[in-house]
């Protein structure tokens, strides 16, 4: 297809936000991940959108989010699914560069494409949870239940409305206290790992939410996956504590989990009217190499307002300029695939 170039100013223009039966849109027919639809001797094998993914549920905001992939679609093709799940870490210390916003989005991107896909909200805020329409008060199995009582994952997965194939394990406020409570556990750095192992349904991507710290809630995420993708704000403190952050990478590679390693740096919040905005993008492309990904999130209303109705942007407005940059920025790491360590450009 012919790519979305995101790193000019966008001049896609924002259509009205669809709003009209998302709120009352009621759960998918599949109630936790199942077989795949297609043969499963076929790893890696292109989708074809417009076949064989699912529809979004009969509601009006998940058929035009699927249009807006399958125009996307005629004009690339299909995308290949991963040999093996994915599971990708979101994280950053510094709070407001778009982690849970680039979670939710990203997942739902690639769950429109065809993919199965599974968040784990593993921030006490519960700020995906919410942006996906999950409910997630106190009395709700959340996360917190598989980190501190080893309850299964798929007990407390549930699936998300309007978006066929994308699911989310939802975080509690309870999970404010889990650093304290997991101090005493046995292997507390590796609940999540073995939670994530013990889950039997097929995944091709799992998307986790990290709070906007370096305690063991993190340790416990980056345990679990291979892959750290770190957004970041285009603005003048974009790199301040990016150092500690991947000297934690290392540690944890050194001592934990030695396939971790930095795949994904998406620059976010990107402003193409402002030097400032251009200034940051170029020296985190300088600095991180091929990690960067070509497509930059602009800065968008629309994104900022889908969490508010419990929605992504690709279903609050599929047409807007953020949900088309979503999209492109997920076509672009299912198309590359993982980096292998030893190809990492980053230096720790």
């Amino acid at each position: 297809m012919a790519g979305f170039d995101s790193t000019e100013p966008s001049h896609v223009e924002e259509s009205e936000p669809l709003r009209s039966d998302a709120n009352i849109a009621g759960p998918t027919a599949d109630p936790v991940p199942g077989p795949r639809t297609e043969p499963a001797d076929a790893p890696g094998g292109a989708v074809d959108i417009a076949h064989s993914a699912p529809a979004a549920a009969d509601a009006p905001v998940g058929r035009a989010a699927q249009q807006t992939v399958a125009a996307m679609y005629r004009a690339g093709g299909g995308l290949p699914r991963p040999e093996r799940t994915r599971i990708m870490i979101v994280a950053n210390q510094k709070g407001g560069v778009g982690k849970t916003t680039t979670t939710v989005n990203l997942a739902a991107s690639l769950a429109l494409h065809g993919a199965r896909v599974l968040v784990i909200d593993l921030d006490p805020q519960g700020n995906a949870s919410t942006a996906l329409g999950i409910d997630h008060h106190a009395e709700v199995p959340s996360i917190y239940d598989v980190l501190i009582d080893s309850r299964p994952l798929s007990e407390v997965v549930q699936p998300v409305r309007d978006i066929e194939g994308l699911f989310c394990a939802p975080a509690t406020i309870d999970l404010a206290g889990a650093e304290i409570e997991l101090v005493s556990v046995v292997a507390r750095e590796s609940r999540l790992q073995r939670a994530i192992s013990a889950y039997e349904q097929p995944l091709d991507y799992i998307f986790v939410d990290c709070p906007p710290s370096l305690g063991l809630l993190t340790v416990n995420a980056m345990v679990a996956g291979a892959e750290v993708v770190i957004p970041i704000q285009c603005e003048y403190y974009a790199l301040e504590g990016l150092g500690q952050l991947l000297r934690n990478v290392e540690l944890v590679r050194g001592h934990l989990n030695p396939e971790l390693h930095v795949s994904t740096i998406l620059l976010t919040m990107y402003d193409g009217r402002t030097r400032l905005a251009s200034q940051v993008a170029e020296e985190v492309r300088g600095h991180f190499g091929k990690e960067v990904l070509r497509t930059n999130i602009p800065r968008s209303v629309r994104i900022s307002e889908a969490p508010s109705y419990g929605q992504t942007v690709l279903t609050y407005d599929p047409g807007s300029s953020g949900s088309l940059s979503y999209l492109e920025a997920a076509r672009e790491i299912a198309l590359r695939g993982p980096i292998p360590r030893q190809h990492e450009g980053i230096h720790q």
